[in-house]
């Protein structure tokens, strides 16, 4: 049972790993080449859908990975999971003070209601979330560490 667990953490992580990277340097970039009100409106957009489902994703790999290094704390790799846990836990307070207070902003304008620095909270937002990937990189490779 311990094996399932540590297998369905790590792709859970995985995943979320492969979606946050493909924002930060398919998506965004993609955005940010079409025009100003496109820029806008797609993220906007992105920022709606994905500030509904990220919020579970985040907490929900940091409590698998607590879950597995409470289950396997006599096992190899328990160390592992503790600092990718600890890491998780980095990703949720800089996603709530750093990323969130942005994309609260940023998921209700529009063309009309923008404020006049609206490009420089989304690269300021950008930055953020790079940072945000390399800790969240660095707790899968914990994880996967840990697996093997």
């Amino acid at each position: 049972m311990l094996n399932a667990l540590e297998v369905f953490t790590t792709v859970v992580v995985g995943v979320m790993v492969g979606v946050e990277f493909s924002v930060a340097f398919i998506m965004n970039p993609i955005f940010n080449a079409l025009p100003d009100d496109s820029t806008q409106l797609a993220n906007a957009h992105g920022g709606r859908m994905l500030g509904a489902l990220m919020p579970f994703w985040y907490i929900g790999s940091l409590v698998l990975s607590a879950i597995w290094a409470v289950a396997g704390w006599h096992h190899h790799g328990t160390g592992l999971v503790v600092t990718a846990g600890v890491l998780l836990i980095v990703s949720v307070v800089m996603s709530v003070l750093l990323l969130v207070p942005i994309n609260n902003r940023n998921k209700t304008w529009t063309p009309e209601n923008r404020p006049a620095d609206w490009k420089e909270q989304l690269q300021r937002w950008n930055r953020y979330h790079y940072a945000r990937v390399a800790v969240i990189i660095a707790a899968f490779a914990l994880l996967v560490a840990a697996l093997v």
